[in-house]
C-alpha cells in the first residue's frame, strides 16, 4: 500500500525497491531524513555511534512506514568499523543503492585554544567516518554500476563563524570529498551530492519567538530551518531521477548563503 508521501511524489522519484543505509552521528535531523526515504518506499539501515540514536532513526522509520529497520551502533571511522557496519548491513539486505552520511558532530571554541586531539577526534568523526562508509559502499555500488550517495552538510562549509574553525574546516573537507568522489565514480552510474543545512532547529518554534534572535533575523527566510525543509531535496538526490547532478553542494538555508 503507497504511504501519503509516495502518493504525493512524481513516479520517477519513487525509491520503492531500494535499500538505503543513513548513518547518523546523532542530531536531531537525522531521524526526519530516514523517514522521508521510508515514506518514498526505501527499505532503512540505521547507523549510529549510540543505541539512542539508532532507536531514533529506526522509530521515525517505522512509524510513517510500519516496516521494522535494521541498525548498527558503533563507531566506523576506522576499516575495521566500516567492516562492522557492512556485515552487519548485509546480513539483511543484499545490495544498498543508497547512503546517506550525516556525520556532523558540532563543536565551538576559541582557535587558540583548540587542542590537537580535539581537532583529530572532530576530523575522525565528521570527515573520516564519512569517507570510511562511503568506501566500503562505494565499492559495492561500483560493482553493481549504480549508486546515490548523499552528504549532509553544514553551510559552514563555505561560511565563517567565529569560533567555528575546525567545524568548518571538516565541512569544507567532506564538500571537497563529495565532488571527489563524483568525479571518480561518475563512470559507475554513481551520483555523490550534498545537501547543505543551514541555522536549524527539529523544534516547532513559534516564529514571533525564532525572530527574537539576531541570526534569524539576519536569515532572508526570517526563521530557522526544520529536517523537513531537507526532506524533499533528499529524496530526489537519492532516486533514479537524479541521473545528471553530480558533485553538488545543494543548500537548504533559508538563503542563508546568499546573503553578503
Amino acid at each position: 500500500m503507497a504511504t501519503p508521501t509516495q502518493n504525493r511524489l512524481p513516479a520517477e522519484f519513487s525509491l520503492a525497491g531500494h535499500t538505503a543505509i543513513v548513518a547518523s552521528s546523532g542530531g536531531d535531523e537525522s531521524p526526519f531524513l530516514a523517514a522521508a526515504l521510508a515514506e518514498a518506499g526505501a527499505a532503512v539501515f540505521a547507523v549510529a555511534r549510540h543505541g539512542s540514536a539508532a532507536d531514533a532513526i529506526a522509530g521515525a522509520v517505522t512509524a510513517v512506514s510500519g516496516r521494522e529497520t535494521g541498525r548498527h551502533v558503533g563507531r566506523w571511522d576506522t576499516p575495521d568499523g566500516a567492516s562492522a557496519v557492512m556485515d552487519a548491513f548485509v546480513a539483511e539486505h543484499p545490495r544498498v543503492d543508497i547512503l546517506v552520511n550525516d556525520t556532523r558532530s558540532f563543536f565551538a571554541k576559541p582557535a587558540a585554544d583548540i587542542a590537537l586531539a580535539e581537532w583529530d577526534e572532530l576530523h575522525a568523526r565528521n570527515v573520516r567516518a564519512t569517507f570510511m562508509l562511503s568506501q566500503s559502499v562505494g565499492q559495492r555500488m561500483v560493482h553493481q554500476q549504480y549508486g546515490r550517495i548523499v552528504n549532509v552538510i553544514s553551510n559552514l562549509a563555505e561560511r565563517a563563524v567565529i569560533n567555528c574553525s575546525v567545524y568548518s574546516a571538516t565541512q569544507a573537507a567532506a564538500l571537497s570529498l563529495t565532488r571527489s568522489l563524483a568525479v571518480e565514480w561518475g563512470r559507475n552510474e554513481i551520483r555523490v551530492n550534498a545537501v547543505g543545512s543551514g541555522w536549524s532547529t527539529a523544534e516547532d518554534i513559534p516564529l514571533e519567538t525564532q525572530r527574537e534572535e539576531l541570526l534569524v533575523r539576519y536569515t532572508p527566510m526570517r526563521r530557522k530551518g526544520h529536517p523537513r525543509d531537507l526532506a524533499a531535496m533528499l529524496v530526489y538526490l537519492c532516486s533514479p531521477h537524479c541521473d545528471y547532478p553530480s558533485g553538488q553542494p545543494v543548500y537548504i538555508d533559508g538563503g542563508l548563503n546568499a546573503h553578503p
